[in-house]
């Protein structure tokens, strides 16, 4: 019996997935690090989420002006980094953003696009696999797309999945966290 983790993910245009972009010895690491992160209720407009939250570079405060000035990425991130840029066919140095939620168990994330300040969006997931939902008003309905998210994996987001769709994640199983770099229009 075949596992949905065995299928290759399938999304809309301008979505991308890697299996195994990082080894299991780099994802070790990094968890280890982000344990040590001061993560923070994530907080939009007067709601706190049940995901928790840091960010490097820029960070986007839902709640006040936007986009601002957030502690520099540290250096043991920068390998992933530079990863998840060539992945999306840019240098490192284009990620001028890194959002890393933790999602506990039961945590989601509702159906949203990111910001239109960013352009590319880059997932790299740790700890548990979940399922990445996208959706897309067609008329009166709902067009839907469903990728699996393996841990140690990446995904992309460009052109229409990036701007057409609108995605989600249903309740974390166990914990999750998703290192999430993203550059910004020109």
């Amino acid at each position: 019996m075949s596992d949905l983790f065995d299928l290759p993910p399938v999304g809309p245009p301008g979505f991308r997935y890697q299996a195994e972009l990082i080894s299991p010895t780099e994802a070790d690491d990094l968890a280890a690090r982000l344990d040590e992160l001061p993560f923070q209720p994530f907080l939009f407009r007067g709601y706190e989420g049940r995901r928790r939250v840091v960010s490097f570079g820029l960070r986007y405060d839902f709640n006040g002006p936007g986009l601002v000035a957030a502690e520099t990425m540290p250096d043991w991130l920068l390998p992933v980094r530079d990863k998840a840029a060539a992945f999306a066919s840019l240098p490192g140095e284009a990620f001028a953003h890194v959002l890393i939620n933790e999602y506990r168990e039961g945590a989601p994330i509702g159906w949203h696009r990111d910001r239109p300040v960013f352009d590319k969006v880059v997932g790299v997931s740790l700890l548990a696999p979940t399922i990445m939902r996208f959706r897309r008003r067609v008329a009166a309905k709902f067009e839907r797309i469903n990728a699996p998210l393996a841990p140690r994996s990446a995904y992309l987001l460009d052109g229409a999945a990036r701007d057409a769709w609108e995605h989600s994640l249903p309740e974390a199983q166990a914990r999750r966290i998703s290192i999430t770099f993203r550059n910004l229009r020109s």
